[in-house]
């Protein structure tokens, strides 16, 4: 039970372990050893008067006993023949145990034989195999504890305590120490620790080997804690049960009762030799008095209870380490004595004794590590003695022990976190963040050790992680990962100070926990996964509970959850310190408190919340209204008095409220305290009365004591006289009131408490209550690498560590410093991006643009330099841009600020000359690689030189160029090495910079992101101005826009997001522009390319994209005569490459303006007339959309003067030509559609060639002779090309009356109104009218005859007939008209009559087409009727033949009919 597992060996033995059996050779050496010790013990003895005169013949014994043991042995030694292991080893061992043993030896002879002992344990001739060993190794240290000799001098007094360490040590460190018993390794502890305060007043050498041999004991037997087999509960049960039938008394195991009585009391060296035991406590006072009490094995104080005999002799395991370390824990508890007695040792107690114990007891902890939890006992003495002592010792003015403390702390939070959480919490509160703050009154020394010891904690990777999820995330606790994060934000900041250790260690520590956070993230689990936490209905917050503390998916959102009703609580606490009512009406709101509040959850509000206004708090619970009794019972039922002294309950109770001041109050208060304490610790008290009178009279002695006013304070006995009979007619015993009454004498109950802000002491009172709620509290949340709760806890320490680190930063004139910082940032950057904490991210981006120094306004001469100069400055700049093309997906605002550095680099020359064009033309060429390439040329600035200012020269050689030229007055001389170096490094920051990949690259970037960059280049370029703004600014404007062009060619799949922007942008720039300059240049071109680039892929936004072209339209005058000719290209080129991806009107109408305007711009004109050729020729790209619009930008080009006549013709031919879509799409919906669909695409064709043959009608009435003519033919043509389609009469009328009779009427106008110089050989223009006229009539005539408007019709073409008949053009009459119209007239009627339309009718009202025929007939050709009816005279065979001959003439001359169809 509790014993060591025999095979598993021993660590602590460094030598290489033997077989036990030897050869014989081996057998003869180590006899012979034994000899030579047994000579050299006897060759010392006969050096000494006494044991050399001792051969009296006569007597009875010749020698004395030792000696002849001492020879015995000599004779045995080699006459052996069996193997050594089969020897008993008390043979060979006792001779010199006994040397060891008597009193009579002096210290030489004991030095010597102790060096026997300690040379045969460390021959390995015993092993575990050796016969009896167990009792030869009892002897052994049975025999060297209780070791006598006379003490001759000091030097060998000192030897012989220095050889008792050796054998002690080298008993613990052998192969069979396994069996020792619990009680002798005990007892081995103990003789050291003797020796240690003997050393006190003797040599240093002495003291120091003592100390390192107490450590080297604890190490070997800790060492062994992890090898012991778990039997504690047995060990505990056996205990328990032997407590009382056990030994008789508890100090049986200790010094007392072994032969270590004290000598003669004291070392005289006056030269009377006296025989002491060399634990003399010779040293009077405390610490002999304490060595006394506190000897292992004497109990451990009253909560322990002592093992029994049986488990002490057992081979040793947890029962020894048990009591060995309560032993080093009680000798912390000497400091609570230690004005009580002179110090006449030389240890410095106030700082020595508790080193040495705390370096003793880190060692045990170190080396027993995380088996500790399995041994209940040992646990709870970490958990209660040492740890409240490590609080009381943590505030000690020394930093040697402070730092002890820490390293102790540390190592119990490596191995036993899970079992100390609120001890941890207790010492970060009340130890760390007292001490680390200068407001407490702490040295400057121990407020760096206290935060050199918070940064080791830092670098422990779940440090602050588990800190947040079992502290600030639990009601009960305080917000120690918050009160941590703020104590390093702020004490790494320099106040009114130079940079200082302190502060870069404090950087250090927040660094560490912000890297942790960075490191976790790859790991999975997003905090920013959460679903947000909201409380849906009422439930007991102080309830809430954990189902599974190990799996994740269930911890993380009750952590959440508990957090997020922690921050309501603290808001309602807020409210509620304003006015009661309004708090609790709030925590009602948020179902923190039920609806109808109950006293339970409002007491449980008190009691759990922290930050309330305790006065506010004790007036709730005095009151005398029946809800407020009702709360302050729950109130008190919250509390746990479980076991407790009166007075520490009263402390506890009076700490959470201030007690009000009226008697009515105070009863009511301590009336619901005392029901509570009676209900639980009822050993003494008789009934609640009792507890209620004695907490009155506690309070009444209190004020007694610590009232400076009362002059006569109260006595023992009168406090005792005052309580008589108070406990059920009893008195209460007189030791528990005694006590009582030096509890309150010595320490203050404090009515008025502390009001929350600040870190509370640990008193006695609290630690008591601290042990009690650690049996109840939530378990310990151990944290694994993933980031769970990173994503709240960065919100919470984002903003101060910013700061901290940039205020760092700015101070720091050290490389290392500046590289810590920005590590910092890029961690920073990092967890921002990846928890999605934009806003976080772009207060990083504007401190660190801060640092650039490009941003602040320049007053160095030479800003490039100053910059090379400036390592802070670049190491800043790269930061930034690392963070915009690492994170930039994560920027909003902060682009603003990025974009002003880009801009200060552009004004400086620092940047490639054209960042951003390049990346997108790059783009544009591996993604079209057909037409990639002369779109790249016709836009770059090679081919399009700008109108406006010249530019300097920019890109980073041109600026390297400058540097070196002369300047213009005076002569500059060349430039140093150092500002060639200077230069160096500037341009090789730059280029670390990758600033075109921002651009290049945000074709990755998240919408929202991408947005906010398009509107920060928007927003630096400005707005522009109308009129001249300096040649800077536009620079500027024009830099913004390329950039904000790359984007949006980049960007082409969401294009949508950026265009509104982009557009009012451009939109701006044209109407505000009224010269010719490089920004509306690089606006117009940029807008066409964006066209040009995009139409292909977004056909959903062709129109937009198209109507944005009508700000072309919208130029100013004298700009658009200046690009006209490149815009006309630019279009030209975008309508050859997209022209199928247009498809509405509105887009056409757009593309129709802007080449209708080129037709009267002499260098445009052919651009614009050569993209109209590439839709109209063959009807390649004509559409019923575009139809009417192309129609009429043909009519433009065809009409106009700019150019040669041979393009109107070629404009007019392309109009006549379009006929033939209009038939080919009437065929195809004839095929494809439905009945109704049909008629509508009729009407539509219809429509368009109206629209067709007005266009051409207006080029009829051209000034050239050429180009009119060639119209008239094309009309004709085109009048005459409509059999592919059936066209409704009306619309013929339409056609009549609109276009034939109008331009009839046009032209005759200008025939008799207009100069021969303006219209040349109109007559030939007025035949060929005649004849279209004559031509269409016919064609028409069996359709047209049926309509009853024929009259009408007929008479409009005889009096134009009639008309042109009389012509006269310049004032003659025509040559060729008169012959002309009545030829073709005659030919009309003949054709009328041949198909019985124009006949004579016998009716009685007459025949009006007849009668209005020959009316205005006989006005042209009186002969006509006479020879179209001859048969009126009686010449019908005339007729006949006439008729079919005319019918044939008149098919023929229309060749124009056969030739359109």
């Amino acid at each position: 039970m509790g014993r060591l597992k025999l095979q598993s060996g021993i660590k602590a033995i460094e030598e290489e372990p033997e077989e036990c059996e030897s050869t014989s050779s081996n057998k003869a050496t180590l006899a012979c050893m034994i000899n030579s010790e047994v000579g050299a013990v006897l060759a010392v003895m006969r050096r000494n008067v006494r044991w050399g005169g001792r051969y009296m013949s006569g007597d009875d014994q010749l020698e004395h006993s030792l000696i002849q043991s001492l020879k015995a042995l000599r004779k045995q030694i080699f006459s052996w023949q069996h193997q050594w292991h089969a020897i008993n080893p008390a043979v060979y061992l006792q001779p010199f145990l006994d040397v060891i043993r008597s009193d009579e030896t002096g210290a030489p002879i004991t030095g010597v034989a102790l060096s026997s002992v300690y040379k045969i344990l460390t021959l390995d001739i015993l092993c575990l195999n050796t016969v009896n060993v167990e009792d030869a190794m009892h002897l052994v240290v049975d025999a060297v504890t209780s070791c006598r000799f006379e003490v001759t001098d000091p030097a060998s007094e000192e030897l012989v305590l220095m050889k008792i360490l050796q054998v002690l040590l080298a008993c613990m460190k052998s192969k069979v120490s396994v069996m020792l018993s619990n009680q002798h390794v005990c007892t081995i502890v103990n003789t050291c620790f003797r020796i240690v305060h003997q050393a006190a007043t003797k040599s240093e050498l002495l003291q120091r080997i003592a100390r390192h041999a107490m450590h080297e004991l604890v190490r070997c037997i800790f060492s062994h804690l992890p090898d012991v087999g778990n039997t504690e509960h047995a060990l505990v049960n056996r205990g328990s049960s032997v407590k009382l039938e056990g030994i008789g008394h508890d100090t049986e195991y200790s010094f007392g009762n072994k032969q270590l009585e004290n000598g003669n009391g004291g070392s005289e060296y006056d030269g009377q030799p006296s025989s002491v035991g060399f634990a003399s406590n010779s040293s009077t006072g405390l610490v002999a008095s304490v060595l006394d009490e506190n000897t292992i094995g004497a109990g451990n104080g009253k909560e322990a209870t002592p093992y029994d005999l049986h488990l002490m002799t057992e081979p040793y395991g947890v029962p020894c380490m048990v009591e060995i370390f309560h032993f080093l824990c009680s000798l912390l508890n000497v400091v609570e004595h230690m004005e009580m007695g002179p110090r006449s040792n030389a240890i410095a107690f106030d700082e020595d004794v508790p080193l040495f114990a705390l370096g003793l007891i880190n060692s045990a902890i170190e080396l027993g590590g995380p088996s500790i939890r399995r041994h209940p006992r040992l646990l709870s003495l970490i958990q209660d003695e040492l740890f409240r002592n490590l609080m009381q010792f943590g505030l000690s003015m020394s930093p040697l022990i402070l730092s002890m403390v820490c390293s102790i702390v540390l190592n119990l939070y490596q191995h036993l976190r899970t079992e100390l959480k609120l001890q941890l919490e207790a010492f970060f509160s009340c130890v760390i963040l007292r001490l680390a703050q200068s407001r407490y009154g702490a040295s400057y020394q121990q407020q760096e050790v206290a935060m050199e010891a918070l940064v080791d904690f830092c670098r422990q990777k779940t440090f602050m992680v588990e800190m947040y999820a079992n502290l600030d995330c639990d009601i009960t606790c305080s917000n120690v990962f918050e009160d941590l994060a703020n104590l390093l934000s702020k004490s790494a900041f320099p106040v009114n100070c130079p940079l200082s250790a302190m502060h870069i260690l404090a950087l250090d520590g927040l660094i560490a926990v912000i890297q942790g956070m960075a490191e976790r993230i790859g790991n999975g689990s997003l905090g920013s996964e959460q679903s947000p936490v909201n409380l849906e209905e009422y439930t007991p917050f102080w309830m809430v509970k954990c189902d599974n503390y190990s799996d994740p998916s269930v911890w993380v959102p009750f952590v959440c959850r508990r957090k997020y009703i922690k921050r309501r609580l603290m808001i309602g606490a807020d409210h509620f310190n304003r006015d009661p009512k309004k708090g609790l009406e709030f925590l009602q709101g948020t179902h923190l408190l039920p609806e109808k509040l109950d006293p339970q959850s409002v007491a449980c509000f008190f009691r759990y919340t922290a930050g309330l206004d305790k006065n506010l708090v004790g007036d709730f619970l005095g009151n005398h209204d029946e809800f407020c009794v009702q709360v302050l019972h729950e109130f008190a039922g919250t509390f746990d008095f479980q076991d407790m002294n009166l007075d520490t309950a009263l402390r506890l109770f009076l700490e959470t409220f201030r007690l009000p001041g009226e008697s009515q109050k105070i009863q009511r208060v301590l009336e619901a305290f005392s029901e509570r304490y009676y209900e639980q610790s009822p050993q003494i008290l008789a009934n609640k009365d009792a507890a209620l009178l004695l907490s009155y009279s506690l309070i009444m002695l209190n004020t007694d004591q610590h009232n400076v006013q009362v002059k006569k304070k109260m006595t023992e006995d009168d406090f005792i006289r005052n309580n008589r009979h108070i406990n059920g007619g009893n008195d209460l015993p007189r030791d528990f009131l005694t006590e009582l009454y030096h509890s309150i004498c010595k320490n203050e109950i404090r009515t008025t408490p502390e009001q929350g802000s600040g870190f509370p002491e640990m008193t006695p009172s609290r630690w008591i209550d601290l042990m009690h709620k650690s049996k109840k509290t939530a378990q310990f949340i151990v944290a694994d690498s993933r980031a769970f709760l990173d994503h709240d806890m960065f919100a919470i320490m984002s903003g101060p560590t910013i700061a901290a680190i940039s205020v760092v930063f700015d101070h720091a004139e050290h490389e290392e410093v500046y590289q810590t910082c920005i590590d910092g940032f890029l961690a920073v950057a990092k967890i921002s991006a990846c928890h999605h904490l934009e806003d976080v991210l772009d207060d990083l981006v504007v401190s660190l643009c801060k640092f650039t120094t490009l941003l602040n306004p320049s007053s160095v001469e030479e800003p490039v330099l100053a910059f090379g100069d400036d390592s802070k400055a670049r190491m800043a700049t790269v930061t930034v841009f690392t963070i915009a093309n690492r994170y930039g997906d994560y920027i909003r605002t902060g682009w603003r600020n990025i974009l002003d550095c880009i801009l200060r680099l552009h004004k400086l020359g620092l940047l490639p000359a054209r960042v951003a064009s390049d990346a997108a033309d790059d783009s544009e060429l591996s993604a079209d690689p057909g037409q990639g390439k002369p779109i790249t040329n016709s836009l770059s600035s090679a081919h399009m030189p700008s109108i406006g200012t010249p530019r300097r020269s920019s890109g980073l050689m041109g600026r390297f160029s400058q540097l070196l030229s002369l300047d213009t007055e005076e002569p500059r001389s060349q430039p140093t090495e150092q500002q060639l170096a200077a230069h160096q490094r500037t341009l090789q920051t730059i280029q670390k910079c990758h600033i075109d990949s921002i651009f290049t690259e945000s074709k990755f970037l998240q919408s929202d992101s991408l947005l906010q960059l398009a509107r920060a280049l928007i927003w630096a370029a400005g707005r522009p101005q109308k009129g001249n703004s300096s040649p800077e600014d536009e620079d500027t404007a024009v830099f913004c826009l390329e950039l904000l062009i790359a984007i949006t060619l980049n960007n082409r799949d969401r294009i949508k997001l950026l265009w509104q922007g982009v557009y009012e942008h451009i939109s701006n720039i044209v109407h505000s522009t009224v010269m010719p300059c490089a920004l509306v240049e690089k606006a117009v071109f940029g807008l066409l390319r964006i066209c040009q680039r995009l139409l292909p892929y977004k056909e959903n936004l062709a129109d937009e994209l198209l109507r944005s072209l009508q700000l072309v339209l919208k130029l100013d005058a004298r700009v658009a005569d200046a690009y006209c000719e490149q815009i006309t290209q630019e279009v030209s080129r975008l309508v050859k490459a997209n022209a199928t991806h247009i498809r509405s009107q509105m887009g056409w109408r757009t593309i129709t303006s802007l080449l209708s305007i080129t037709a009267r711009h002499p260098e445009a004109s052919e651009a614009g007339f050569d993209a109209l050729l590439f839709i109209m020729s063959d009807g390649a790209h004509l559409l019923p959309a575009n139809y009417v619009l192309c129609v009429d930008a043909a009519r433009q080009f065809a009409e106009s003067r700019v150019g040669q006549a041979e393009r109107s013709v070629r404009a007019l031919d392309l109009m006549s030509g379009s006929v033939v879509c209009l038939s080919q799409w009437a065929r195809e919906a004839k095929e494809a559609m439905a009945e109704e669909e049909i008629s509508k695409m009729y009407q539509d064709i219809g429509e368009m060639w109206l629209r067709l043959v007005q266009g051409l009608r207006k080029v009829c009435l051209d000034q050239r002779e050429e180009v009119r003519n060639h119209a008239l033919v094309s009309l004709q043509r085109c009048l005459s090309g409509v059999e592919g389609f059936q066209l409704p009469h009306s619309l013929w009328l339409q056609c009549f009356d609109m276009v034939i009779f109008t331009m009839l009427d046009d032209l005759l106008d200008i025939a008799q109104g207009h100069s021969q110089k303006d219209y040349r050989n109109m007559e030939g223009t007025l035949s060929l009218a005649m004849k279209l006229l004559s031509k269409v009539f016919l064609q028409l005539l069996n359709e047209l005859a049926q309509l009853t408007t024929f009259c009408k019709l007929w008479l409009g073409v005889l009096s134009r007939m009639e008309k042109y008949m009389k012509v006269k053009v310049k004032g003659k009459r025509t040559e060729k008209l008169p012959e002309l119209v009545p030829e073709l007239l005659k030919n009309t009627l003949l054709v009328m009559k041949a198909r019985g339309v124009l006949v004579q009718r016998s009716a009685l009202g007459g025949d009006s087409l007849w009668e209005l025929t020959w009316l205005h007939a006989n006005n042209i050709a009186p002969s006509l009727q006479s020879e179209v009816f001859p048969d009126l005279q009686g010449l019908e065979q005339k007729k006949d033949e006439t008729g079919k001959s005319l019918v044939s003439d008149e098919t023929g001359s229309a060749p124009s009919n056969e030739t359109v169809a």
